[in-house]
């Protein structure tokens, strides 16, 4: 009996190292693939033959006139998505009055092998996010000359498509991963609320429409209605998506936070949960011997002279009786012995 349950003990421990050790590879999968950045590219008019089934409802197979073939995802299982409903407003900039505070840090898929990516528009932004004349300057600007078609940046569903303030004509696109992209100063708006896009396609013109000094494409990138800087997201001098997934900080929130793509900052970006816990109880270490470092520089020592009495001592480093006794041990009709070291701070 007992040897069978060394051998039912070492065979669960077997198991749970395999799956530890396939998770760890799953894991490192993950983030390899999701570190992988996209090029922009934009639906063809290729005419499609057919469009088949497959054994997960919400993928199909488009069967194009030129031979060639591609998975997508059914548009119609996307849009049933509770992300299409939940805090959905067609008129509203920003739903998320009543949104809690995002956590510290978490992942987002931004593109997966079915989704597709399209640069908004591949130059140098003329003016970036964070403050900018005192205001908050919620996205970034994008040379763009009226009359430019605009293309999504990601298959979506238009949430607002209207004519608001200083955004002028402005379209609004909200996606399966709850992402939302806005394009403002349209001169020209080719989609309703409700209207299904994908990455590539036409949603208006540019122009220099609302608050505008010129013709240009304001571009935004919200998650909850907390805007970031799609500079995280998008590399506009390449014009490709930086990563597949990505790792959120609480400060890309911040608007005078600013990309700056390096190694460290990759690292940091796309480390495992495991390492993200050893580091925090490495800095939680370092934390607490600075403290006690500080701690032991503030503390302040007086040698018992002759004559002197605790109200004496307390008064000539600031201090009183009260907390004096506190910090020695000792009460008030303790009897001081000359060169005794009593501590002050």
């Amino acid at each position: 009996m007992k040897l069978k349950t060394i051998l039912t003990t070492c065979l669960f421990l077997s198991a749970a190292f395999a799956l530890r050790a396939q998770d760890n590879a799953t894991d490192s999968l993950r983030h390899s693939f999701g570190r992988m950045s996209v090029a922009s590219s934009r639906s063809t008019s290729t005419p499609y033959a057919d469009t088949l089934d497959t054994d997960n409802p919400g993928v199909k197979v488009v069967l194009f006139n030129n031979g060639t073939f591609r998975y997508i995802k059914d548009p119609k299982a996307v849009a049933d998505s509770k992300v299409f409903t939940e805090h959905w407003d067609t008129r509203s900039v920003n739903p998320y009055h009543d949104e809690k505070p995002l956590p510290d840090h978490f992942s987002l898929w931004i593109v997966d092998t079915l989704d597709s990516y399209c640069c908004p528009n591949k130059t140098t932004p003329s003016s970036k996010f964070g403050f900018r004349h005192g205001r908050r300057h919620q996205g970034i600007d994008l040379p763009y000359p009226t009359g430019t078609p605009v293309y999504a940046a990601f298959d979506g569903k238009v949430r607002v498509s209207d004519y608001v303030g200083g955004y002028g004509n402005l379209v609004i696109i909200r996606h399966a991963n709850g992402l939302e992209t806005y394009y403002g100063h349209l001169s020209r708006r080719d989609v309703e609320p409700g209207d299904w896009v994908n990455a590539g396609d036409v949603i208006g013109l540019g122009g220099s429409t609302g608050r505008s000094s010129g013709p240009h494409l304001h571009f935004e990138t919200r998650y909850k209605g907390y805007a970031f800087d799609p500079t995280w997201l998008i590399d506009f001098e390449t014009g490709t998506l930086r990563h597949r997934l990505l790792r959120f900080r609480s400060w890309y929130f911040n608007p005078n936070s600013r990309y700056v793509q390096t190694m460290d900052d990759e690292d940091e970006i796309y480390r495992s949960d495991e390492e993200e816990r050893l580091l925090a109880e490495e800095q939680a270490k370092k934390e607490a011997a600075a403290r006690a470092a500080a701690e032991r520089a503030a503390k302040k020592y007086y040698t018992v002279r002759s004559g002197d009495t605790l109200g004496k001592i307390a008064r000539k480093n600031g201090t009183t009786v009260r907390a004096l006794c506190r910090l020695n041990g000792i009460k008030e009709t303790t009897t001081l012995q000359i060169g005794r070291r009593l501590r002050v701070r």
